[in-house]
This record gives C-alpha cells, sequence and structure tokens, in this order.
C-alpha cells in the first residue's frame, strides 16, 4: 500500500480486488490438491457445547434463546475444527480436510483478526514427520500461483535453540531463558518456562527466519504437547511429536501425531482448565464427545492445521492481515 495515497472510504475493502481474486485461486488450488489425493472435504459446525481449553487461546460464546431440551444454551464459537474432524475419524470416514471460519476473541492487530480462514486435515496411518513433506508441497504449489519457491528445511526444537540461542530449551532454568531475551523486556508476572520458551521464538528466533526457507520445527518441549503424541527424541529426552511450518518469520501451520487415549486427553483437558483456573480466565467445558470418540477407538494419524490468511501474507510478503481480508475487523 502506498503510504501517500489517499485513504479509501470506511465502506471500501481492506484487501485489492487482485488480492481477492489470488485468494479464490488459492482456494481453487487447496480443493485440486486434495481432490487428486483423495482426501475428502467436509463440513462441521461452527458452534459446539465444547470450547477449546487451551490457555492461550481465547474462545467465543453465545447464548441459544431457542428450545435446547436440557442442553447448555451457552455455545462456543469454534477456534478450529479439530475436534469435529476427530469424531469423523473416529468413526471411520477416512482422510479428511476443512476449508472455512474460525473465531479467536481477544486476537485483533497487525498479523491477527478475530474471525480468519483455516484449512485443517488429516491423513490416517501417517506421522507428523511424513505429514511435514506434503505440508509443505501444498504451500509451495500456493507460492508458485505468485511465481515464487521455497525450499523445506526440518530442524528439531532442541537443536534451533541450540544453535541460534547457545541454550538447551529442554535443560535451561527460567533465569537463564530470560537472560536469553537479551535488550527484550517482559513482564514477567503470571509467566512459566514454556511462556518464556515462546517468546525466544517469536522475539528471537521468527525475526532471523529466511523469506525463502520453509523451516519446518519438530520434537517441541512434552511440555508443550497440546493434543500431540509424546515420545523421546535420540538422547531419550520427552518430546511431542509436532511440528510447526514456518515461511520467513510467518507460522503457517501446526501439526500433530495425534493423541489418541482419551484418558490422557481427558487430564490434558483437566490441566489446561486449571491453567486457566488460575489466571482468571473463563474454562470453557471439555468436549466429552471427542473424549468418547477416541475411547471408542481413534486410528492412528497425523493433522495439521494452516492458516490460509498467514499464508496469503506470505505470497505476498505482506506483514498486515488486513490486505488479504476482503474487510478485515474495524471495517466488518
Amino acid at each position: 500500500m502506498n503510504p501517500s495515497a489517499p485513504r479509501p472510504p470506511d465502506w471500501h475493502p481492506s484487501a485489492s480486488f487482485e488480492t481477492l481474486r489470488l485468494r479464490a485461486r488459492l482456494n481453487a488450488t487447496v480443493r485440486a490438491y486434495f481432490a487428486q489425493r483423495a482426501v475428502i472435504e467436509v463440513e462441521t459446525p461452527l458452534m459446539s457445547v465444547a470450547g477449546n481449553t487451551d490457555p492461550n487461546i481465547a474462545s467465543f460464546s453465545l447464548q441459544f434463546s431457542g428450545r435446547t431440551d436440557g442442553a447448555p444454551r451457552t455455545r462456543w464459537l469454534r477456534t478450529s475444527p479439530e475436534f469435529p474432524l476427530k469424531r469423523l475419524l473416529a468413526a471411520g470416514f477416512g482422510d479428511c480436510y476443512e476449508l472455512g471460519r474460525v473465531f479467536r476473541d481477544g486476537e485483533a492487530g497487525g498479523r491477527h483478526n478475530p474471525e480468519f480462514t483455516m484449512l485443517e486435515w488429516y491423513r490416517v496411518g501417517w506421522d507428523h514427520r511424513r505429514l511435514i513433506e506434503e505440508t509443505a508441497d501444498l504451500v509451495r504449489a500456493a507460492l508458485a500461483l505468485v511465481g515464487r519457491d521455497a525450499r523445506l528445511r526440518t530442524v528439531a526444537y532442541r537443536d534451533l535453540y541450540r544453535d541460534r540461542l547457545g541454550l538447551d530449551p529442554m535443560l535451561a532454568d527460567e533465569a537463564q531463558l530470560r537472560a536469553a531475551l537479551g535488550e527484550v523486556v517482559i513482564d514477567p508476572q503470571g509467566l512459566n518456562r514454556d511462556d518464556w520458551l515462546d517468546l525466544l521464538m517469536t522475539h528471537r528466533l521468527q525475526p532471523q527466519f529466511s523469506r525463502d526457507e520453509l523451516l519446518a520445527i519438530h520434537a517441541y518441549p512434552a511440555s508443550q504437547c497440546a493434543l500431540a503424541r509424546v515420545g523421546e527424541d535420540r538422547d531419550g529426552v520427552a518430546v511431542a511429536q509436532r511440528f510447526e511450518l514456518y515461511l520467513g518469520p510467518l507460522e503457517l501451520a501446526n501439526g500433530y501425531h495425534e493423541l489418541a487415549d482419551a484418558a490422557e486427553q481427558g487430564a490434558r483437558f483437566d490441566r489446561d482448565r486449571e491453567r486457566r483456573g488460575e489466571r482468571g480466565a473463563v474454562c470453557p467445558p471439555r468436549d466429552e464427545a471427542l473424549l468418547d470418540a477416541l475411547a471408542a477407538g481413534f486410528p492412528d494419524c497425523a493433522g495439521v492445521a494452516l492458516g490460509m490468511d498467514r499464508l496469503l501474507m506470505a505470497m505476498l510478503d505482506s506483514a498486515r492481515i488486513a490486505d488479504v481480508l476482503a474487510f478485515d475487523f474495524t471495517r466488518a
């Protein structure tokens, strides 16, 4: 955007027509990509009786005014389609994906919009390492739409911190992690060890990632397992079997070798809710339907969520999510 150009009226779109046409081409590319691989597109609910318990994600809720037959009136807008997609997998549907809108409260700014588009898909019989390759392949197909390409490099989380920051993220104490932030000043109130690791990623590591490199980081600390399985690295240290994919400084995707243990998943939900309670945050109910689905028998699989708006930003070298949305939050 030319800073000297006159500001268009507020009723105008925040993205250019060219960008909106590119989004349509990107969506068509995604659908063609999965059609060739027999991965089926599905649609799942935007509202649920359960919300996301992740302590770092805030969900929107609303009140249903109609008949509920005893069911809760409070419904939660999805932050991803993960839970219903996993219920389909447990029922035996097989490889599937969804391309649709998701919602996160409190996330509005240069790189965030409270509603955005997420692509999420699952591959039965795959692990997260195999899914890295497919995710990178899809991103490269998207980059080709704008005449770009990027090489893929895969690195273990522990090796990245050792090489770039000179510390072991699995063993360093909080004081060492805080010191590694250098001149970055952060209020430590309420922060735990994983928060400091995340701050090092966003403030010290991400800004240095190469624009022309797809960087897949895997083997995260076990404490950051979310909905992923936990295994061991080459040194016998417990690690989460998950990855994040970056193009330059932008995080595009987050993938897991999916946890299939209902009891363990329930315990993680409870730990999340406890953490939210300590912070004074709202505690959405656990998704009991997902836990029942896992208990009934969940296939060995890997899944990944990819932010389509972030991908468009990376394709266009834009730092503003408003540049790729028809109407961003300020114009909605």
